[in-house]
């Protein structure tokens, strides 16, 4: 039986990346008034999250569970942002994705398994049980802070400030966090040619 294929390289960037580059570049191009870009971002990041959950399952077969985590909470969130007008709603959705993970992660710690190992396993073959515990922990650190950073943005800066934190703060930061990682697993089991950064999912 061959390995089940999973989302890699462009197709990887796209899923993960894709949906949030859209809802920036509508924000701030949308031919519409000032007061309501967000609104019309807010519409384009659900239909492109629910076509990244779509192009994964149709073309790799499976969903990630933070992409269907991702996914859901922009359409729920998203829906509520729309049908009450309150632009609150979707500023919130990182925030409650990123202690939600932080929590799993943890949890996962408290009863020794470290839930990473499924989200990202393939990714880093050799890694040994104690260095996936250290990565665990790491991640969920990291997502306890970006928690705390999104609240503090969104609540003491403009919305257009929040959208492009988003894309310039948010990625850089993880991906930066994903490398810093890199030392510490390869002390850990993995092999120098497999050591190449992973995000576990969707950045918020």
């Amino acid at each position: 039986m061959t390995a089940r294929a999973e989302p890699a390289g462009g197709s990887k960037l796209l899923i993960d990346f894709g949906p949030l580059l859209l809802f920036f570049l509508v924000n701030f191009l949308a031919p519409v008034s000032p007061l309501t870009k967000i609104f019309v971002a807010t519409g384009v990041f659900m239909v492109a999250m629910v076509a990244a959950v779509a192009y994964s399952a149709i073309r790799y077969r499976s969903v990630s569970p933070l992409l269907w985590f991702s996914g859901f909470m922009v359409v729920v969130l998203g829906g509520l942002t729309l049908w009450l007008r309150d632009e609150t709603f979707i500023k919130l959705k990182p925030t409650i994705y990123y202690l939600f993970v932080a929590s799993l992660l943890g949890f996962g710690l408290w009863k020794d398994r470290p839930l990473l190992k499924m989200v990202l396993g393939s990714a880093y073959p050799g890694l040994d049980e104690a260095g996936w515990r250290k990565l665990t922990r790491n991640w969920a650190l990291f997502f306890l802070f970006m928690a705390a950073l999104n609240e503090a943005v969104w609540r003491n800066s403009s919305t257009d400030f929040w959208v492009g934190f988003k894309l310039w703060g948010a990625i850089p930061l993880t991906f930066l966090f994903a490398a810093a990682n890199v030392p510490m697993l390869l002390r850990h089991g993995l092999t120098a040619e497999n050591a190449k950064p992973e995000e576990p999912g969707p950045v918020e």
